[in-house]
């Protein structure tokens, strides 16, 4: 029996994602608390893998298991035993040919920024800061020479292990809330076939220095034709970046989001 999950987390406590020796990860907790309830080891894949700090909205893994349980089952059973700041939100059986990476159409981030004269303190670790005031026309503008399918070597790490800098970005969203003149919030929202390390917190700091007025909106077409992460701005902070999770074909039957969705402030695309 395969079975898929969906999961949420808040990621400034973990060493990112994947499994690492010391068992400081969000998949080594994940991966501990099933193999308790299932009494056998269990084994996920998971549709993205998150960066240290980074915040997972819906994550989707899945595994295989002999084990029969009511998919509520695997929900409570394992939200047991998984720490406060992660839980399994729903549980869902799916054919062997389901994959969570590889049935992924595509993949959605959020980044949420305050802007303010003063760090944050409440949202210390959800929330990325600036406290020079930013412009949303140029940044929109900016975010235009990224659509579509492009080489994004300018945008990734140099430990990015990915076959191909070449991704598709099928949608950036940028909205600013607030009424105040020195104080906001600002959300991004990114949609793409997949993305390179990094590549997210590299385009944000692109982004940022636009909004600010420190380079003008061609400037980001300049750095994606460079092919060069030299020319970039420096990466941004992974605070206040989130996973929303992956989009799979309707077919499958997956839920496509969570209550904790409302947490996050704007509108999701």
């Amino acid at each position: 029996m395969r079975v898929a999950l969906g999961l949420s987390y808040a990621g400034q406590t973990y060493e990112g994602w994947q499994s690492q020796p010391n068992g400081c990860t969000v998949q080594d907790h994940l991966e501990a608390a099933l193999s308790s309830f299932a009494t056998q080891p269990i084994r996920t894949l998971c549709a993205g893998r998150t960066d240290s700090g980074v915040h997972g909205l819906m994550q989707v893994v899945h595994f295989d298991t002999a084990i029969q349980r009511d998919m509520q089952s695997w929900v409570r059973g394992t939200n047991t035993t998984l720490p406060s700041d992660i839980a399994v939100q729903w549980a869902q059986e799916v054919p062997t040919s389901f994959h969570a990476r590889g049935s992924a159409l595509s993949r959605r981030y959020a980044y949420i920024v305050l802007q303010s004269p003063v760090r944050p303190s409440l949202e210390a670790g959800r929330v990325g800061w600036v406290y020079r005031p930013m412009q949303i026309e140029p940044m929109q503008e900016a975010a235009q020479c990224l659509l579509g399918e492009h080489d994004f070597t300018s945008f990734r790490a140099s430990s990015c292990q990915a076959l191909s800098p070449v991704k598709n970005i099928m949608h950036i969203g940028i909205q600013r809330i607030g009424q105040s003149q020195d104080s906001a919030y600002w959300r991004f929202d990114f949609q793409a076939s997949a993305f390179l390390h990094h590549m997210i917190r590299n385009l944000m700091g692109c982004f940022v220095a636009i909004g600010q007025g420190l380079q003008p909106p061609e400037w980001m077409h300049a750095v994606l034709q460079a092919q060069s992460r030299k020319v970039a701005a420096p990466t941004f902070s992974p605070d206040g970046l989130y996973f929303l999770g992956p989009v799979y074909d309707s077919a499958w039957g997956l839920p496509t989001r969570t209550a904790v969705y409302d947490s996050l402030p704007g509108v999701s695309p």
